[in-house]
């Protein structure tokens, strides 16, 4: 695993920023603090600003390094957006199950990030704490409608019970890849049928904020 691990530290193909938004107290950073280290807590305070961890995994044989931001929800950090979202490939639109509220507020947050990121940015819907079942104030068909509606990906999670967080991080970072790697995969046939094809050679990096992304059908997952 440490052979791995340094060779990760060496080449890294690609640079996947993913952003978190949703209302305060949904548990953004429980989520991100699950995949990223595997960890929970009880006491968590609320996000001063905007934090970010980093994980790098294997897609396809090729080293991700998932770079997830996390950003308070409450209305007085809003001033962050435009840079907060700037370069971010992939968002993951959090609620909290036992709230409605922070389901109702959902499509003010997807207007925002349609607004300040990339028309073409991955984006799943996340409906959290779905460890407290008996608590549930959101239909799961409710979430399931929105999500078919914008054309989003959709999960229930439990950071609490680590239930489908690694599942939702892979599934919404292997589908930016792949749209990564079909824009590659096109730039490289148009420069091979009439350009210089050496400038596409060696390795790909993709660096957030300085690369456009491919348009991409989402679709639900439940």
């Amino acid at each position: 695993m440490s052979n791995l691990q340094s060779n990760f530290n060496q080449k890294i193909d690609y640079v996947f920023k993913v952003v978190l938004i949703g209302d305060s107290a949904v548990g953004k950073s429980q989520l991100l603090s699950r995949f990223t280290r595997n960890e929970f807590s009880l006491d968590s305070k609320a996000t001063i600003g905007v934090e970010f961890q980093t994980k790098t995994l294997v897609i396809d044989q090729k080293a991700i390094k998932a770079q997830i931001w996390d950003t308070a929800g409450q209305e007085r950090y809003r001033a962050v957006t435009s840079a907060y979202y700037r370069g971010a490939v992939g968002a993951m639109l959090v609620y909290d199950m036992t709230k409605r509220q922070t389901f109702d507020h959902i499509a003010r947050w997807l207007e925002e990030l349609r607004a300040h990121a990339d028309k073409n940015i991955v984006i799943m819907l996340i409906g959290n704490k779905s460890d407290l079942g008996s608590l549930r104030v959101v239909p799961t068909e409710d979430a399931k409608e929105f999500s078919q509606m914008e054309n989003l990906f959709f999960m229930e999670t439990s950071a609490l019970e680590a239930t489908n967080v690694e599942a939702a991080f892979n599934t919404i970072l292997t589908e930016i890849y792949r749209v990564i790697s079909r824009k590659a995969l096109i730039a490289n046939e148009e420069t091979d049928s009439g350009g210089s094809s050496s400038l596409l050679k060696g390795t790909k990096i993709v660096v957030p904020g300085q690369e456009p992304q491919s348009a991409t059908s989402g679709c639900c997952r439940s």
